[in-house]
């Protein structure tokens, strides 16, 4: 069974592409993409983040961010972050505005606000078609390194739906055996669209 993923954070930055890396470099057919009004990303201060439309190149980020203090986002982080984005696609997309990619079966999300607003999004989706999706949220704290856990984690669990003979028979055992193996709560449902 080969199925479609979509990994959601805030941004389409950190988490999602961070998982986005990984499933793709596995071979699994993945998409990424943001529910926020705008990416962002962290600044000098708390109170100066640098703000991007969604469609704005990671390059262009990149090269922006270089040309500030490449001496603190080197420090940070979101240098390298903007360099492995780079790799995966030309740009942050933004989940509402994806019809056009098509329907997915799985779609993963890493905070709770973002999961409630993919919901929202799919109820509110002109119903073309009656296809079943499971939307999960992971809850990952948004940096570097809980981002490469909760890629991982997003990961083990594609490849436990890919090797079910019918993951909507099987998604309640197969979600109790892997809150339990990694003693993580998993919130998830399924939608239709």
């Amino acid at each position: 069974m080969k199925l479609r993923y979509a990994m959601v954070c805030a941004s389409n930055q950190n988490r999602s592409m961070e998982a986005h890396a990984l499933l793709h470099k596995i071979g699994l057919d993945v998409s990424s993409y943001g529910t926020g009004a705008h990416v962002k990303l962290p600044g000098p201060s708390i109170r100066e983040p640098n703000i991007y439309a969604f469609g704005t190149p990671y390059q262009v980020m990149l090269n922006e961010l270089k040309g500030k203090d490449p001496h603190l986002y080197k420090r940070n982080g979101l240098l390298q972050m903007l360099k492995r984005n780079v790799s995966v696609k030309e740009s942050p997309q933004r989940w509402q505005d994806n019809a056009a990619d098509g329907a997915f079966d799985v779609i993963f999300t890493f905070e709770e606000r973002v999961f409630i607003a993919v919901i929202e999004d799919l109820d509110s989706r002109e119903q073309k078609l009656t296809k079943t999706v499971l939307v999960i949220n992971l809850n990952v704290k948004d940096n570097h390194e809980e981002a490469a856990i909760g890629a991982r984690l997003a990961l083990d669990l594609c490849q436990k739906l890919e090797v079910a003979d019918d993951w909507e028979d099987e998604v309640d055992l197969i979600i109790r055996g892997f809150e339990k193996q990694y003693r993580r709560q998993v919130i998830y449902t399924i939608c239709f669209y």
